[in-house]
């Protein structure tokens, strides 16, 4: 486990409602919010949050008093990432503000990062 520091940033909302969602789980004491990225989607990847343990190879850091574990591949995807919770028409949900994004699917749900994209442009 390596202790890093604002590699992810949380809103005020965003802490807020982890820290609520924690709350309502028996083991929260042991659990954090996982931030990692999955291959998939129509631009490449996703992002994946959910509750989780610390595992050996993760980054763990703390911010507005909320633990955040990001594993070792997706740090370089997410590295400098805000999350947000945000409620609109559409519904309610965390969302992640990511600067290294350089592309996203239509829809909203995947997107394509800097290195992904020169490598595509590449391959044409």
């Amino acid at each position: 486990m390596t202790e890093t520091t604002a590699a992810i940033t949380l809103t005020d909302k965003a802490a807020g409602k982890i820290s609520e969602l924690l709350s309502d789980q028996q083991e929260s004491g042991e659990q954090a919010l996982r931030v990692a990225v999955r291959g998939g989607g129509c631009s490449g990847f996703q992002y994946a949050l959910a509750f989780d343990r610390v595992k050996d190879d993760d980054h763990v850091f703390e911010d507005r008093g909320v633990s955040v574990i990001v594993d070792k591949t997706s740090m370089q995807f997410v590295f400098g990432s805000e999350v947000d919770y945000v409620e609109g028409l559409q519904g309610a949900g965390f969302c992640v503000n990511n600067p290294n994004v350089v592309a996203a699917c239509g829809c909203g749900s995947s997107f394509q990062v800097r290195e992904d994209a020169e490598e595509q442009t590449a391959s044409v």
